[in-house]
């Protein structure tokens, strides 16, 4: 961490690739959207060799996606790269990856959800910051992509200065403190099933002193009850400076089923984060939500609860 490596901010005009490390998108004309929504923001689309490859629920064989992402970390002519889409698959590829050559050619890896192990991979193995956020088969290939989540990305990957606060232009009333307190330190975390598959393997990034950030989507109650005590069992919560949570989509019970378990997903993070004595905010802007803020993985952040507020106070990119 005393060597993290920051990417160079992009510019209008320049190369940006596109890569599909985890799932190939249901509908494969995402990728041609994808492509268009990077020339109408400006830039020039690059697809990876084997974006369009589909293997199963996965975008292709282990070898072509780890092949496509090297591809792009070494191209001269690109500039970043932005994931099509998470899904699943990425986990597989982080044994094929090149850590030394990454560290010799440091760009932007943008993305979440199952990107979040590349996240901790690079952090862990190359010390490079990468970015967590929306992805080309959505949010940032819709022409209808929320200002919200436009401009926090935008602020975060070309302009060589803290992005500040993540809440800024945030008027949903999701975010509440569990546990007030002012916390500092380098952000890790993402997905919260990805993070927990992370741990006990040799790309599991450095949790002590760190703001752990986390989300989930489409996890029962029971479920994320799992994943949390997994990360309490794992001495995790005990090393953390902070915990910042972002809103957690579709993790309560199904409409019209008996439930045999009453708490809902808010009911169990908030039980499950109670006892912890640092600094903890719930329902911050960032997941798998159309208003999801675009976070920088291994960046310095204040995590404020006393306000409820995700303060980013280093830059993501120089």
């Amino acid at each position: 961490m005393n060597t993290l490596l920051k990417p160079d901010r992009i510019h209008f005009g320049d190369t940006i690739g596109i890569i599909a490390p985890a799932s190939a998108p249901p509908d494969p004309k995402a990728i041609d959207r994808a492509a268009a929504a990077l020339e109408r923001f400006g830039f020039k689309p690059k697809l990876a060799k084997n974006v369009r490859a589909r293997l199963g629920f996965i975008a292709g064989t282990d070898r072509e996606r780890a092949t496509d992402v090297m591809a792009m970390f070494t191209d001269k002519k690109v500039k970043a790269m932005i994931c099509i889409r998470g899904g699943y698959g990425a986990g597989r590829i982080l044994d094929r990856l090149d850590y030394g050559v990454i560290r010799r050619h440091p760009k932007i890896l943008s993305g979440y959800s199952d990107i979040t192990a590349l996240h901790g991979a690079l952090l862990k193995k190359a010390g490079l910051l990468s970015i967590h956020a929306p992805m080309l088969n959505g949010a940032l290939a819709d022409p209808k992509v929320p200002e919200f989540t436009k401009k926090s990305f935008f602020r975060t990957v070309m302009e060589a200065k803290p992005a500040g606060s993540i809440c800024q232009g945030y008027t949903d009333k999701t975010v509440s403190i569990l546990h007030r307190g002012v916390a500092t330190g380098r952000l890790v975390g993402g997905n919260l099933s990805l993070v927990c598959a992370s741990l006990g393997t040799p790309f599991a990034p450095s949790f002590k002193g760190k703001i752990l950030f986390i989300e989930d989507i489409s996890e029962r109650p029971y479920r994320l009850d799992r994943l949390l005590t997994q990360m309490w069992n794992a001495g995790i919560f005990d090393q953390v400076a902070g915990v910042a949570v972002g809103v957690n989509a579709d993790c309560d019970e199904p409409k019209g089923k008996k439930k045999e378990y009453q708490q809902s997903g808010a009911d169990v993070v908030k039980e499950r984060l109670s006892t912890l004595k640092v600094p903890v905010v719930i329902g911050l802007p960032f997941g798998h939500v159309d208003l999801n803020a675009t976070i920088p993985v291994g960046a310095r952040a204040t995590l404020d609860a006393n306000q409820g507020d995700l303060i980013i106070t280093e830059s993501a990119v120089k």
